[in-house]
């Protein structure tokens, strides 16, 4: 079930989608044309200071919801630019929702006392999501989204990806299981710069989704997926959680691991966050401006497997995707159950990768 692929370039180079799309488009047994999708960092470098809105309206230019959405917009933020995102229809997707972005930043003096500006962002997607046949795909600075129904080689191909560069790239081919397939429960999902692909299913989704509207996060796009990328911005932004302890509450050891091991931080943590641990099996590559994370339920229940070649590093659920996007790497690892995978941008002189 479903297909996943990330590839990050920890020195900042950027890469044209072309090959992820290949990449992806090899792992084609593991969708069924319900849903693909791509995430793309440093994808808008004269933008780079904004936060990119890509909005999907339901049907098509005339939707009512363009105009309500673009007024409520302009009431929160400065918009600086707003278009249609370029698409190209084919046999395959003849057609699909409307699709706009906008570069915004939202108005400083509407902050509520001590609300941060990432707060306020997150309010306003909370509150276009709600909204009537309309939400929104990604709101990340310098960050794309482009996803919806069909295999990830077509919706490349819909959205010409291959126009698009970034240092930092994911992938996913879905296979829905127990929520429907529809342009809005395509991978990858995600809120302000984090970003989430997905290979399994959230048997928490309940717990999780229920803990999260305390603080603020809905999950409105009916796709178990969803919360995921929603607890790590609350865990490691919001509370100051390490990406470690992050992980680590997300799928933590079990009690009789951290009984045998002492480990009285583990034992905290599990306790404080026990509404936000991600059960059932899945493997995910998380991706942040700063880097990404590779994380598998802690009984490796799903695969997946990570390389690195000189300053590229890559994760996906097929080896073969990692060997055609490099038939020669110096490591070549799967990852342990509950043990992250942490990659970090070149920022002082020399890439980062723990595992």
């Amino acid at each position: 079930m479903c297909g996943i692929v990330g590839i990050i370039n920890t020195d900042g180079s950027l890469i044209d989608g072309d090959a992820i799309k290949e990449a992806i488009r090899i792992q084609n047994e593991r969708g069924n044309g319900l849903g693909g999708g791509f995430a793309v960092y440093g994808a808008y470098p004269e933008h780079r200071d904004k936060y990119a809105f890509h909005i999907m309206y339901e049907g098509d230019r005339t939707s009512p919801a363009i105009p309500r959405v673009e007024e409520f917009l302009r009431t929160r933020a400065n918009v600086y630019q707003s278009e249609q995102i370029p698409v190209y229809p084919n046999r395959r997707i003849p057609s699909g929702p409307h699709m706009k972005r906008y570069f915004l930043k939202p108005l400083e003096e509407f902050l509520a006392p001590e609300q941060t500006e990432e707060d306020y962002v997150i309010d306003i997607v909370m509150t276009i999501n709600a909204m009537e046949g309309v939400f929104v795909v990604s709101s990340g600075k310098n960050l794309g989204v482009f996803k919806g129904m069909g295999f990830p080689e077509d919706i490349g191909d819909y959205f010409r990806i291959e126009d698009y560069k970034g240092y930092m790239w994911t992938a996913h081919n879905r296979f829905p299981t127990n929520t429907q397939g529809w342009w809005g429960g395509a991978h990858p999902f995600t809120i302000l710069d984090k970003a989430v692909v997905h290979n399994g299913e959230i048997t928490s989704y309940g717990a999780n989704a229920r803990w999260l509207e305390m603080f603020g996060y809905y999950c409105l796009l009916r796709t178990d997926t969803e919360v995921i990328s929603y607890i790590y911005d609350k865990l490691s932004r919001r509370d100051g959680l390490g990406e470690e302890d992050a992980c680590s509450v997300m799928a933590p050891p079990l009690w009789d691991d951290i009984d045998r091991t002492g480990n009285e931080k583990m034992r905290y943590l599990r306790q404080i966050y026990g509404s936000s641990i991600v059960n059932g099996p899945f493997g995910i590559v998380l991706t942040h401006s700063d880097g990404a994370i590779v994380l598998n339920d802690r009984n490796k229940l799903r695969p997946v497997v990570c390389a690195q070649a000189g300053a590229t590093f890559f994760a996906s659920s097929e080896e073969c995707s990692i060997r055609l996007l490099s038939p020669e790497v110096d490591r070549i690892w799967s990852p342990r159950g509950g043990e992250p995978v942490i990659v970090h941008l070149d920022r002082e002189g020399a890439p980062g990768v723990t595992s």
